[in-house]
């Protein structure tokens, strides 16, 4: 006879009847039903005999958990999907294990795919006869208990630890976004000094052979001062900026200026114009005045450039420091952290998916937080999860606010507490209605097959659990906001 399984596989089953003397010699050898007399195993008469060839899907990531299983011989391999569609394996399935009872006890779909490495001989039970197992057989059901709690806690620990990875991995992607761009505008900046550094050796060359008069060199000097003095660029809106480079450009060209387009730009932005530079224009004839000019220009540019430098190097510091907060945040010792200096390494680290989006940040960090007195860890975890959520939840030039505070309450035993509230708010579609009840169970996701694991959500309620605290959320569309409550101190 043949069926098909929830996974469209075609499976060879027989018909419903008493077990065969060589299958009950072969449930004896199952552990969970070797204490069972010969008159309890018979409650297993109606199942199904199951047989599926290697490669056969017999459960498959996503779709709604309908069956236990026996496996009677041959083997079978739990894998989970990813979001970039690769396969992991998880464990391999053994003759005389029982398994699926996870997805039916806890009511969520199936959360691997599990597949046949070689042939295989299984005894499947539907969820009617799988509680009925559970209800008239209680060492099976002290022994398939025995085995959720062991699988369970063996699947939080892995979870748990892709978890952390995928964490690592939008870290790692952040990091690698973040070091590009300061990294890219430090080379350009020195490559660009070496030119002008060049470039002003051969304009030294000539005026060392040319006769300068003492106004001359004053001028030049006065030149220069008045350059130097601008520490930052001069801001003008695009028309001004526009209008003073091309007068000043024309200025020079009628002056003789060689590439007189390519330095009025500089000159401008630290005020020069044809007025500033008409003593110049007197006191240099011809080509010298050309060479000034040329001289001035890459003096300014030059020390521009050392400020992008300056800037880059700066701007790469303060990722390596986010990083190191971010990286070393929690290590199994007590340890004393500010939440929005940890709150504002997440950020760092984030900041190119916003980017990429055009999403509009507000952050509003309160002043005065007492410092987070614990010896858990996973804190950066929370904001990883709530702000990575809140970024794929909104559209492009979506907004986020972020908000940190402090809250005085009385605990169960009428002692004041301090409280470090924070909020992570976003405009985007929101959480459906049907979801809600759910969003913080293990493995629940309103996602597509292979595109998130469910597991955000779950890890962050564990987390804050673990530091006492507590994690509410109201959702409708265009407003989802988190909070989080931890206490400030937690031993």
């Amino acid at each position: 006879m043949s069926v098909l399984n929830p996974s469209n596989v075609a499976v060879e089953t027989a018909p419903h009847h008493t077990l065969s003397a060589e299958v009950v010699n072969q449930l004896r050898k199952v552990p969970i039903l070797s204490a069972l007399r010969d008159d309890e195993l018979h409650c297993l008469d109606e199942t199904e005999e199951l047989r599926i060839e290697a490669g056969e899907l017999l459960a498959k990531q996503g779709e709604t958990a309908r069956f236990f299983w026996i496996l009677l011989s041959g083997s079978l391999r739990i894998s989970q999907l990813m979001p970039d569609g690769r396969e992991i394996p998880m464990a391999v399935v053994t003759e005389g294990n029982a398994f699926g009872e996870l997805p039916l006890l806890s009511n969520i779909p199936n959360i691997s795919n599990v597949r046949a490495l070689e042939p295989c001989h299984l005894m499947q039970l539907n969820e009617e006869q799988f509680w009925g197992l559970m209800t008239f057989c209680p060492q099976v059901r002290r022994a398939i208990l025995g085995n959720m709690t062991l699988r369970m806690q063996k699947m939080q620990n892995v979870t748990l630890q892709q978890e952390k990875m995928a964490a690592l991995g939008i870290m790692a992607a952040g990091l690698m976004h973040e070091l590009n761009n300061p990294g890219a505008a430090a080379r350009r900046a020195a490559q660009q000094l070496r030119e002008n550094l060049n470039r002003m050796h051969e304009l030294a060359a000539r005026f060392t052979k040319a006769d300068m008069s003492r106004e001359q060199k004053e001028c030049m000097m006065g030149l220069q001062t008045a350059a130097l003095a601008v520490k930052q660029p001069i801001r003008m809106n695009s028309l001004e900026q526009s209008d003073a480079e091309e007068r000043l450009a024309e200025w020079m060209e009628a002056a003789q200026v060689e590439d007189a387009w390519k330095l009025a730009p500089t000159l401008i932005a630290v005020g020069m114009n044809e007025h500033e530079l008409d003593c110049a224009r007197q006191s240099f004839p011809g080509e010298i005045f050309s060479d000034a000019l040329s001289w001035l220009e890459a003096l300014v540019s030059s020390q521009q450039l050392v400020g992008t430098i300056e800037e880059s190097i700066g701007r790469v510091t303060d990722l390596v420091k986010a990083v190191k907060s971010y990286a070393y945040e929690g290590k199994g010792q007590r340890q004393t952290i500010d939440i929005n200096d940890s709150i504002h390494a997440t950020m760092v680290i984030l900041a190119h998916k916003m980017r990429e989006k055009e999403i509009v940040l507000e952050k509003d960090f309160g002043a005065g937080l007492p410092p987070l007195q614990s010896e858990c860890s996973g804190l950066n975890q929370i904001w990883t999860n709530l702000l990575d959520n809140a970024i794929d939840a909104v559209g492009a030039h979506g907004h986020i606010a972020v908000r940190t505070w402090s809250e005085v309450f009385n605990d169960s035993t009428g002692k004041p507490s301090l409280d470090l509230c924070i909020s992570v708010k976003d405009n985007g579609s929101g959480i459906p209605l049907e979801s809600q009840p759910h969003i913080f169970d293990p493995f629940y996701t309103t996602k597509a097959v292979g595109v998130g694991t469910g597991l955000g959500l779950g890890i962050v309620y564990r987390i804050v659990e673990q530091y006492g605290g507590v994690i509410r959320f109201t959702s409708e569309p265009g407003n989802t906001e988190f909070v989080v409550r931890l206490p400030s101190d937690r031993a």
